[in-house]
């Protein structure tokens, strides 16, 4: 019984990879295209893209010899991989690779990329297993959607001006092993993720907290609520004691007013004096 199983999850496990085949080998103008689109798309600075992505060729699988490119096959334009860390490039996450369908692997790491990351990121690069964006100069909020990014393995995206919470939706990934947000801008606590990732994933966001870094404090709106009932409580003291010290002052000037108008001269302790001496000793 154990065997036909075994053998049932083999045969549709062949039948997959055969449809996803079939799929695909009507991608490989799609590949091209997408290539294209990202040469055209990003300033190539040191040259990288113009000298080796040369388009002037017909013949099967010429774009796996790109500078940057792997392919599910040396001989097939379906692009596997794209790999283009550290080599200058400028602009903006090139929405054009999405036309790169069967790709399961981006690296666009260590370049001079700008702008926020694309918040249907999914939608661009639904399959892929491994993305690094990392040292670059991407800014806004790290987009919910690469929650539907399933497959993802590794998740990199530190070292960018990323702003806002990490939004727990990225939890849901539950085949993901690599995750860093270091040295961005993220604020607010660190969400409760299945694996647990070093502090050196989060390091260097200030206004982060959570296990592994730092204990969240009181949110700022408590800390001011605080601030004005100690304030409040301190004003009624000190109104209570000012009080105090004026009735003081008060019934003391009172006092003496009395003693003035029962000896309006003053000399009520002379008079007890005439007295004394006024009584003889038997």
């Amino acid at each position: 019984m154990v065997l036909h199983s075994r053998v049932f999850v083999l045969l549709v496990s062949v039948m997959v990879l055969l449809l996803l085949g079939c799929t695909l080998s009507f991608a490989t103008k799609d590949d091209i295209e997408c290539l294209k689109s990202i040469k055209a798309s990003l300033e190539d600075s040191f040259g990288y893209l113009n000298s080796s992505w040369n388009f002037n060729n017909d013949t099967e699988g010429f774009i796996c010899r790109f500078t940057g490119i792997d392919c599910w096959h040396p001989d097939e334009n379906r692009v596997l991989n794209i790999r283009l860390s550290d080599m200058g490039l400028k602009g903006a996450f090139p929405r054009d690779i999405i036309k790169c369908k069967s790709m399961t692997g981006l690296d666009l790491s260590s370049n001079k990329l700008y702008g926020k990351i694309p918040s249907d990121i999914a939608k661009l690069i639904p399959y892929v297993t491994s993305l690094d964006l990392s040292s670059n100069n991407f800014s806004g909020e790290i987009p919910k959607n690469l929650a539907n990014c399933s497959f993802l393995n590794i998740l990199n995206l530190d070292h960018n001006k990323l702003t806002g919470p990490i939004p727990p939706e990225l939890t849901l990934l539950s085949r993901m092993k690599t995750f860093t947000v270091a040295y961005n801008l993220l604020t607010g606590p660190i969400p409760v993720f299945r694996t647990m990732y070093s502090a050196d994933s989060f390091t260097n966001n200030p206004a982060l907290c959570g296990k592994p870094l730092d204990q969240c404090r009181v949110t700022t709106k408590g800390t001011k609520t605080g601030v004005i009932a100690g304030a409040a409580v301190g004003g009624v003291t000190f109104a209570a004691i000012g009080t105090a010290i004026v009735l003081f002052f008060y019934y003391r000037k009172v006092s003496v007013m009395r003693k003035k108008d029962d000896d309006p001269d003053g000399n009520k302790w002379t008079k007890s004096l005439n007295g004394a001496k006024g009584i003889k000793a038997s």
